[in-house]
């Protein structure tokens, strides 16, 4: 290898070889600690350690830089506390999870580092939206983000790569090349040689490295962030490596031939550091021992600092808690008794405005939501007002874009993600429950994101524009989920929902946009999270539903001239079971109606509860009214069909009848 030092001093040069260093000598004994069943599992860098280092150093310490499994070289050249680094990967309470995740699945807020997840791609879009931030706060900085040969695959790379291209985002993507992805050669992978190639189609630079150079990394890299800085648009750059052990240890490396190790043993980072410093007179044999005795030496008192606190107990109440980011939900009346007739979707926009108005470092974002206002027009006119920096069109591509809302929520951003239709929200599957969900719980990263989800049937548009998805996302722990049925609880609701730091999923029903309308507070104003409302009382019996479930239950229970409790959960994460309770109590028949489809929908869960916290109040069994388990056809005919309003009379008799 060919080191040019580019005019560093000794002084600088030797601390480039403690920093480099370092993760081998933790690596080393990681191992030993293997072995002896001390840690469960062990991704090892060995052989890549160049390409961690030289991104790391080549930063400053307030840029964000986004690692993976083998990039222990990030954390401890960021400075991450070796006790706390250990007690991660033991599990302990004082770790970055409190034993919550394994491993490299942590970030740490102090050290602007943001952990990886197990599905390779999803941290590139949150690069994105990194990048975005400093764009936006005018910050003049630089994000760097890794992936590897074997997640380049991914979708979530072309998406990410594509948005910060579009939007000229200050990041750099950092591939390590090292040939293999577990067992699965690079040939089986792509069919390329270099990943320079996807530079010209991306609109974007792209560079190829010796990675395993720690000077050649820091030379090429360190002109390349000083340049984004001043000129903000984002770069590829491949470092060409190997990994010289398993895709984690139990995997080993069998399937790799000799030659090929050897070639690469030969080219390790270290050794050929070193043997550069020393031949070059730069370092004294004596004075690199030094340095890793001492190192050895920082590491066995920090393995045994961690190795002495005790194993994690288990707190109920603190798993809960840390679900989501600390924030007290509280009503906010509205200033004056000014109202104005809205329409819901035009309760929607006004609240959408507002919190615009509210919330500066709020920002839009979703497909077509700039001039074109959306496809359902929530955002019209919002360009003229607050400017396309704050109202972004975005490409097709959902993933990449909750990223991007969640690494603005990083940087203190707030953001709204229009989902197109609450359908195309599978092509964000992971990022909500994966990233969103649980980021939270894992490392104390609140992600104050709210997605919206035009949802819904009865407007003939067929299987893929009308699915109600909420279920879904009801069983995953970390999100909040609200569906109003009125315009005041629209606008109420989605106030609430953007000042909460956590995420949510909004559901607004299509059919609803501009078939309802009522007097709506012209001021801003929240509706409380969690709180159900009636929106009809009576004593023969209670309907509890959400949504078009609401107007279906009055309008139907009127027609039959049934006096009902008519229970609006609006929120359906957390649901309000005081509510529940109240009217099963005051009733005594339960009917749960509503418009997903019946097996797995949200009603299992409330008629389980219900049996097994009110079984005493009952007269009847619980029962439920759904759409048909099928997905939801085009002919209107059909679509009747499928939807249970023309069913729930019958039902509505039968629990009266019981």
């Amino acid at each position: 290898m060919n080191f040019d030092p580019k005019g560093r001093s000794k002084k600088e040069l030797l601390h480039i070889y403690r920093e480099l260093v370092t993760p081998r000598l933790i690596e080393e004994k990681m191992l030993i600690l293997l072995r002896q069943g001390k840690i469960s599992k062990w991704f090892s860098g060995i052989g890549q350690e160049a390409i961690s280092v030289g991104a790391a150093l080549a930063l400053r310490p307030e840029e964000y830089i986004l690692p993976m499994h083998r990039n222990l070289g990030v954390f401890t050249s960021r400075g991450v506390e070796l006790t706390q680094l250990f007690e991660q990967f033991q599990g302990k309470a004082g770790g970055f999870t409190k034993g919550r995740d394994r491993s490299f699945h942590f970030g740490s807020k102090a050290h602007n580092i943001v952990g990886m997840i197990s599905h390779l791609g999803p941290q590139l879009g949150i690069a994105d939206g990194i990048g975005l931030a400093n764009t936006l706060q005018k910050s003049s900085q630089a994000t760097l983000v890794f992936t590897g040969d074997g997640g380049a695959s991914e979708g979530d790379f072309h998406e990410a790569l594509n948005v910060a291209s579009v939007w000229s985002l200050p990041v750099i993507f950092v591939i390590e090349n090292n040939g293999y992805g577990l067992s699965t050669p690079s040939a089986e992978q792509f069919n390329f040689e270099s990943f320079v190639v996807k530079g010209p189609a991306y609109g974007m630079e792209a560079y190829s490295v010796e990675g395993n150079n720690i000077l050649e990394v820091l030379n090429e890299l360190e002109p390349l962030i000083a340049s984004i800085r001043k000129n903000p648009r984002p770069i590829i750059f491949e470092a060409k490596t190997f990994r010289m052990r398993g895709h984690e240890e139990a995997s080993g490396t069998k399937y790799v031939p000799k030659e090929l190790m050897e070639h690469w043993a030969a080219k390790d980072p270290i050794e050929n550091y070193e043997q550069y410093l020393l031949k070059a007179r730069k370092a004294k044999k004596s004075e690199l021992e030094d340095i890793k005795k001492g190192l050895k030496a920082d590491i066995n008192t920090a393995v045994k600092e961690a190795f002495d606190q005790p194993a994690v107990e288990a707190s109920m109440e603190e798993e809960i808690a840390d679900l989501f980011a600390p924030y007290e939900l509280q009503a906010q009346p509205p200033k004056s008794e000014r109202t104005q007739e809205l329409r819901f979707v035009d309760a929607i926009s006004e609240g959408l405005r507002q919190s615009m108005e509210k919330y500066p470092e709020l920002v839009i974002m979703g497909q077509d939501v700039a001039d074109y206002g959306g496809v359902f027009k929530v955002t019209e006119g919002f360009v003229e007002q607050f400017g396309k920096d704050r109202v972004r069109n975005t490409p097709l591509c959902e993933s990449a874009i909750v990223g991007t809302a969640l690494g603005l929520s990083i940087k203190g951003m707030k953001s709204v993600m229009e989902m197109q239709f609450a359908d195309f929200v599978t092509c964000g599957f992971n990022q909500i429950v994966n990233n969103l969900a649980k980021i939270h719980y894992r490392w104390g990263q609140q992600a104050d994101v709210v997605v919206r989800m035009p949802t819904g049937a009865g407007v003939g548009a067929g299987p893929f524009h009308s699915q109600s998805n909420e279920a879904w996302f009801f069983h995953t722990p970390g999100l909040k989920i609200v569906y109003p049925s009125n315009p005041i609880d629209a606008k109420g609701l989605l106030n609430a929902a953007i000042e909460d730091p956590n995420p949510y999923l909004y559901f607004e029903h299509k059919y609803l946009y501009r078939s309802l309308s009522t007097e709506v507070p012209a001021d801003y104003y929240t509706t409380e999270v969690g709180k159900a409302a009636l929106a009809a009382e009576g004593d023969q019996l209670s309907i509890i539903t959400y949504g078009m479930g609401v107007h279906w239950a009055v309008e139907t229970c009127a027609d039959m001239g049934i006096s009902a409790d008519i229970l609006d959960l609006r929120t359906l994460l957390p649901w309000d079971k005081d509510a529940v309770q109240a009217t099963v109590a005051k009733t005594n028949r339960v009917l749960v109606l509503h418009e997903d489809t019946l097996t797995g929908g949200i009603g299992a869960e409330i008629s389980a509860w219900i049996s097994e916290h009110c079984f005493e109040h009952l007269d009847a069994p619980v029962l439920r009214e759904a759409s048909l388990d099928t997905p939801v056809p085009f002919a209107k005919a059909l679509e009747d069909n499928f939807l249970p309003k023309q069913r729930l009379k019958h039902k509505i008799d039968q629990l009266m009848r019981y």
